[in-house]
């Protein structure tokens, strides 16, 4: 299937911004919150098994924010964002209700959406996926 130049440029508005959001927050638990002050936010919100599964997400935010911003392994580093931000709104955010400034889950929502987006699609024209796995339909390509 033929990407038009629209499909190919809001992919990758989409896959470079979200990647970008996503590294961003990631950066913010290592920098700002420190992992040991992600973990116990974690705690306090009640994420189980907060020591570890607070350097898990800000590693994969990090990181897979990166790996969207490039392409690289696009489809599962989203899928694996998809899942990411459902446990934030299950665990953390749903009981706020929609709206981010009252804690609720607007965000991690529209979040796991464009993820998911991506998940479906793939990374589009414009990506080291592409370049490394060539046509879009190839099997490896379904892979990325």
């Amino acid at each position: 299937m033929n990407q038009s130049r629209l499909t190919t440029t809001a992919l990758t508005v989409l896959r470079v911004v979200l990647g970008f959001l996503f590294a961003a927050h990631g950066w913010q638990k290592f920098n700002e919150w420190t992992i040991a002050g992600t973990q116990a936010s974690f705690a306090k919100m009640g994420v189980p098994a907060a020591d570890a599964v607070a350097p898990a997400v800000a590693v994969l935010e990090l990181a897979g924010g990166v790996a969207l911003i490039l392409g690289i392994l696009t489809r599962v580093v989203a899928a694996l964002l998809v899942l990411d931000m459902l446990g934030a709104l299950f665990l953390v955010h749903a009981p706020a209700g929609v709206f981010a400034a009252d804690g609720g889950y607007e965000l991690v929502l529209l979040l796991a959406a464009a993820a998911f987006a991506l998940a479906l699609t793939g990374p589009g024209r414009i990506s080291v996926d592409r370049a490394l796995f060539g046509r879009p339909n190839s099997r490896l390509a379904i892979l990325a």
